[in-house]
């Protein structure tokens, strides 16, 4: 071996015995995820920056472009902006403000820690809300020279919904101020009263200076009169408390099969423990089985401990799926598909009492209703106020109604098994986030009850199948005359039908309603119902309503199903609906007597996909009869 493979041996053997001596202290040392909140330009970014900076956690490489950043993009002169180490997307650096949450790892020599910036302008509040939901603790940043802004207090109030406890009040930008005393006191002050009636355990104001590095790592020369500690300081201290139920719970989210006959679940043990020879049961079946094996990230193990990442063999084959939860045979998850909960709304596009929705909590996705909004909360006041619909960053207390039982445990006991988003069942983009309070039983004691003559009885005695037809169209394109010609094309051929007609039906089961987006919801919902009883009655229902929303028709088609639902759409332009008008609801809208008309002041939203398109412009009610009667028989 020559002088310098040695050498080069010894360093690379030096070298490696460094990185594993790092990264054994870097495991032990536990982590704290916090969260830096505010109002737009009060500084998140240049803080998190500093933070950075004064941890020693930028590189050389960094640094160099960091300086080039700063004299290109920079606000700051010829010094450093610390903001642009955060600031990554081009339209934040190109605007001077955070759009998305930015996470940062950074370490000290107690203490590793996760930090997500997030965005200040109310419309990017749903970043916000993503970001507080993993974190142990809190900073809301306040400029000196603003004070306590609407958007400071949305933030506490999201805060303290996510169930984050230890919050940092950072008044920034204190050289500003002269380093006044008397500012800082005053916003304490202020904020004292949101802070008590928000329910946090600990409340820790710090006057400092982001920019310049006042009471960030060292102790501020500027800041005489404070004698308490300093940023890191602080964070270095904050106790973490772990959220768990006391219940062993592992959520199944792949079932991987590395031989033919071996099932493996792979998940997150999320609370408690596991152990070989466990009896455990699948929340959704009841089924129970022993654990037989325990694979972790290590190999074999004849335990495991949350939050590992585990691989569970069952002594039996039992039906376990995607989605499916795994408790303790003795000591399970409560289950229900009625809950009240808190929802922050976070879409353009408002929440609709009635409309369908889609719901994910943990692993398990099913779909939902919000059935009620008891009260809307005033994040300024505090106060309750009744509302029918939410938009987007309000916050509101609501009762929901799934279509099946799912596992959780109220938020306030576990955070990962009672927080849940609501997901757009079209676009599958997130339209807002909850947390579960508690369940309501009101399904308890309701069963469903067997009937001993079936469905299928039913369509023999009458010797065609029970379906549904569903025409949607605006107003005057000829849903009602198409429905009324198909009925007694089928009577005539000795079928058994019945037509639900849209205005006949607000006249009597739904004359309660208005013509209100939720109101038509619940008509559409209420007809759907209907429909699906004398569907299983073994009749052909023809379904003449406008439905409007896109929404709703697909809740019906779900509700009664593929096989016994069709849809058509009658297409006709609204210039030729609007010269029929046999109602005469086009003049009176034109005139505003009839408010929130279908096509001229309400959307309608045309079927992606009607079964059957007729165009009655063009065609014959006898040609579409007969494409129809080609279509169901």
């Amino acid at each position: 071996m020559t002088f310098f493979q040695r050498h080069h041996s010894t360093a690379s053997s030096e070298k490696k015995d460094k990185v594993g001596d790092w990264l054994a202290a870097q495991a032990t040392k536990d982590l704290l995820r916090f969260i830096i909140c505010g109002s737009v330009d009060d500084g998140k970014s240049t803080l998190i920056g500093r933070l950075l900076w004064d941890s020693k956690q930028v590189f050389a490489d960094q640094i160099a472009a960091l300086e080039a950043d700063s004299k290109q993009h920079g606000t700051q002169g010829a010094d450093i902006d610390f903001s642009l180490l955060v600031d990554g997307l081009i339209a934040e650096r190109e605007q001077g403000i955070t759009i998305d949450v930015a996470y940062r790892f950074f370490s000290t020599p107690t203490r590793k820690f996760i930090a997500a910036d997030a965005p200040g302008h109310e419309q990017y509040s749903r970043n916000m809300f993503t970001g507080a939901s993993t974190a142990d603790a809190a900073i809301i940043l306040i400029d000196a020279r603003k004070g306590i802004l609407t958007q400071t207090r949305r933030h506490a109030h999201l805060i303290s919904l996510v169930g984050i406890k230890h919050v940092i009040l950072a008044i920034n930008k204190m050289d500003l101020v002269n380093y006044s005393e008397n500012i800082f006191e005053a916003i304490v002050s202020a904020f004292s009263l949101l802070g008590k009636s928000l329910g946090f355990s600990t409340v820790t104001p710090i006057p400092l200076s982001a920019l310049k590095g006042d009471n960030i790592n060292k102790r501020s020369e500027n800041i005489t009169w404070y004698q308490g500690q300093t940023l890191l300081e602080r964070l270095e201290t904050i106790e973490i408390a772990r959220n768990e139920s006391g219940k062993t719970i592992f959520p199944v989210q792949f079932v991987n099969r590395p031989k033919s006959e071996l099932r493996g679940l792979c998940g997150n043990l999320i609370s408690g423990m596991l152990r070989i020879g466990d009896t455990i049961r699948i929340t959704s079946s009841g089924q129970e089985a022993s654990v037989s094996d325990i694979i972790t990230v290590e190999g074999h193990s004849t335990s495991a401990f949350s939050p590992e990442a585990i691989t569970v063999f069952l002594d039996r084959d039992v039906d376990v799926s995607n989605g499916d939860i795994l408790t303790m045979a003795d000591n399970p998850v409560e289950t229900s598909e009625h809950f009240e909960a808190t929802l922050v709304w976070m879409d353009e596009k408002p929440c609709m009492i009635g409309r369908t929705y889609h719901i994910k909590l943990s692993n398990q996705w099913a779909e939902v209703r919000i059935t009620s909004i008891k009260y809307r909360i005033d994040v300024n006041t505090q106060s309750e106020e009744p509302c029918n619909d939410l938009v987007i960053n309000d916050i509101a207390a609501v009762t929901l109604s799934l279509n099946r039982p799912i596992a959780f445990e109220p938020y306030r006991n576990m955070k990962s098994f009672g927080g849940f988003i609501i997901v757009d069942k079209f676009s599958k983009s997130t339209l807002g986030g909850g947390m579960i309070n508690t369940s309501v039983m009101r399904s308890r004691n309701l069963t469903k009850q067997d009937l001993s003559v079936t469905r299928e009885d039913r369509e023999r005695l009458k010797n065609h199948k029970g379906q549904v037809v569903w025409f949607t169209g605006l107003s005057g394109s000829g849903k009602s005359t198409i429905a009324n010609a198909l009925e007694a094309e089928l009577n005539a051929q000795g079928k058994h039908t019945y037509i639900l007609d849209g205005d006949n039906f607000r006249r009597g089961l739904n004359k309660d309603l208005g013509f209100t987006d939720i109101d038509r919801i619940e008509n559409i919902r209420r007809a759907a119902e209907v429909a699906k009883m004398m569907m299983d009655a073994g009749l052909i229902v023809l379904v003449a309503f406008i439905s409007p929303f896109e929404a709703e028709r697909q809740l019906a088609r779900e509700l009664i199903g593929d096989d016994h639902f069709s849809q058509v759409f009658i297409d006709t332009p609204i210039e030729i609906c609007e010269q029929r008008d046999p109602k005469n609801l086009y003049k009176m809208a034109r005139e505003q007597l009839v408010p929130k008309m279908t096509g001229i002041d309400s959307s309608y939203e045309p079927p992606s996909n009607a079964d059957l398109t007729l165009k009655t412009e063009i065609m014959t009610i006898d040609n579409c009869v007969k494409a129809i009667m080609k279509m169901i028989m």
